[in-house]
């Protein structure tokens, strides 16, 4: 894409009589560049309490994404421990433990791959957009896990993108219908597996 940026453009002005000519006080132009869609993004302008308005969402667009890290933690963490726990494998404190590090090993090994798909195939979206996902994800999460409702945030996540992919009309409709299959089959596909799986044990 190509963007255009504030420069300070510096101009030569005589510093006396007989002297050489100097850069001096600049004055601002536009100037275009080329780069990347995320850089290219819409930029906020002004100031909040003499914060930059940009740098202002910046910081509040991480602590929404580490609000989300929370509640995925909050809410995903005590259902898998659940099934530990009805097996009578191990305790509530080693199942939870175990649980959440064999969820930290998953992302660190794959979670690129769907922050990928969720980040820049669903949809195209600005700081702003990304912010206002991120909080509407750990609201929904945290509310389920208030009332024991056991939800997946990543569906709860994509289901704030479609949202919003909808909303601005830039709603990838292939990607959104590879992910609906992948919904629509989990179900079945799990049920399925749970029964085959105890069929065959002795």
């Amino acid at each position: 894409c190509i963007c255009m940026e504030q420069e300070e453009a510096p101009e030569l002005a005589p510093a006396g009589e007989g002297s050489v000519m100097f850069f001096a006080a600049a004055n601002v132009r536009a100037r275009p560049r080329v780069g990347r869609a995320d850089a290219c993004g819409l930029r906020y302008e002004g100031r909040v309490l003499g914060i930059t308005a940009q740098h202002l969402l910046d910081g509040a667009h991480y602590l929404s994404a580490g609000a989300v890290s929370f509640a995925r933690g909050l809410n995903d963490t005590p259902k898998i421990a659940a099934l530990l726990l009805a097996g009578g494998a191990i305790d509530a404190f080693r199942g939870m433990a175990a649980v959440g590090m064999g969820m930290a090993v998953g992302a660190t090994l794959q979670a690129y791959k769907v922050g990928h798909t969720m980040s820049r195939r669903i949809t195209r979206m600005n700081s702003g957009q990304g912010f206002t996902a991120n909080a509407a994800t750990a609201f929904m999460v945290l509310l389920a896990s208030r009332f024991g409702v056991p939800v997946s945030t990543t569906h709860v996540s994509t289901g704030a993108l479609f949202g919003l992919g909808a909303s601005t009309r830039q709603l990838d409709t292939g990607t959104f219908r590879v992910i609906l299959l992948a919904w629509v089959a989990t179900l079945p596909a799990a049920f399925a597996t749970a029964w085959l799986v105890y069929r065959l044990l002795p």
